[in-house]
This record gives structure tokens, sequence and C-alpha cells, in this order.
């Protein structure tokens, strides 16, 4: 047997394996890939829409304060939050909050105890080694209007407007995860928000159902 032979052999062997009697064995029937087929081809694609237009756009938060320290954790909270909630859908979006949930937040400093505006959090989402600010505000309906700020030259910029009902908040690699409840059984909304540099703003990346886990506490708000 020349050696040609002899590499082919092995090769046989090496893919398909072999039986007992040292005989090559079929690894089994592969399935063909096919090439995905487009449904309707001759229907137009829908029109892109414009920017601005349900686009979660940065935008400097007006009447606040610049920050030339250049560190957002100087930026004084309630400022922030109480300007954005003014501003509310100027800046291309923003929760428009109740009259009652508005008192409360103008009532945050005298009555801590009643503020719904959680603990911020401070945590690096752009990847540029400096902390943006997260804002969790709570509605009567449990719902929680989420805010990332950053900022940009020295001025607080929002880069997210985002409601949920979570399970939980969390932060990964610089991504932020909410999961949700949803009406089936075993399964929670996983959603993925990251940092998109051409936007410059924390796009929504994916949305996904996942295994529920019956280990997830419902968060409670802190004052």
């Amino acid at each position: 047997m020349t050696s040609f032979a002899l590499a082919a052999t092995g090769t046989v062997v090496l893919l398909s394996g072999c039986t007992d009697s040292g005989e090559p064995r079929s690894a089994g029937h592969t399935s063909a890939a096919s090439a995905p087929v487009r449904l309707w081809p001759e229907r137009k694609p829908a029109p892109q829409p414009e920017r601005g237009k349900g686009e979660n756009l940065p935008a400097a938060v007006p009447r606040v304060p610049p920050v030339p320290s250049g560190d957002i954790r100087t930026a004084d909270l309630l400022t922030v939050v109480k300007a954005q909630a003014a501003a509310g859908s100027s800046l291309g979006g923003g929760p428009q909050f109740d009259s009652a949930t508005m008192r409360k937040i103008n009532a945050c400093a005298a009555e801590p105890a009643h503020c719904p505006v959680r603990t911020p959090q401070y945590r690096d989402l752009t990847g540029d080694g400096k902390a943006e600010l997260i804002v969790g505000i709570e509605a009567p309906d449990q719902s929680l209007a989420l805010w990332v700020f950053t900022l940009d030259h020295g001025r607080v910029t929002r880069i997210m407007d985002a409601g949920a009902t979570p399970l939980s908040v969390e932060i990964a690699n610089g991504d932020l995860i909410l999961r949700e409840p949803t009406g089936t059984p075993g399964y929670d909304t996983r959603t993925v928000y990251a940092w998109d540099t051409r936007t410059r703003t924390m796009a929504l990346r994916s949305m996904e159902f996942d295994q529920a886990d019956s280990a997830t506490p419902v968060p409670k708000r802190t004052p």
C-alpha cells in the first residue's frame, strides 16, 4: 500500500471512527445546510425611521450646573432629577410623572422616607474609566423610570431613558440588564442595554425570553 493510501485510510478512521475489528465506521448522515428563503420578496421593505423619532438620543439636561471636575458623583442628584423631570419630552423622551409623584420628588430633601428616587448608582458604562450616574424612580404602579447620565465636556447629559417593571436591575461587563416578569409561567424577559459609540447612548441591544430565576427577589425601594 502506498503512503498516500495509508494517509487516506487514516483520515477515514479519524473522521468516521472504527469498529471493534478495526474497520471504518460511518459517522452517519449530515444534514445539508440551506440558505435562508425570503418570504414575499416582492413586498417593499418598511421605510427607515427618521433620526430622532422614537430614538434614545443623548441630551444635555438644562438648568444643571456644569461639572468641571469631570466626576459626575459631585453633581447634585436631586438637581439632576428635578431638571430632567421638568424638561420631560423636550429632551426627546422622558416619562411624564403624575402630579403626586412630582410632589414627592420635589419633597425628597424634606421627606426622604417618602422619596421615590432610589439610591443613586455609579458605574462605568461607556468604557472610558469614569462612572456614569444611574437613576431609578419609583412610580405608584410599581414601574421604574431608569435614567443614565454621563458628563459630556462637563455637561450632565442623559444617555438612557427607559421604563420597566423589573424583577432585577443588573450591570454586567458594562451592560445594563433588566429582568421583567411575563405572562408565560416559568419565563422572564431579559433586556440588555449597551453603550453604542455611534449614537453615544445606552442602546437596546437585545430582548429575549429567558427561564425565570425563582431565587430572584423582587427589589424593594431604598429610601
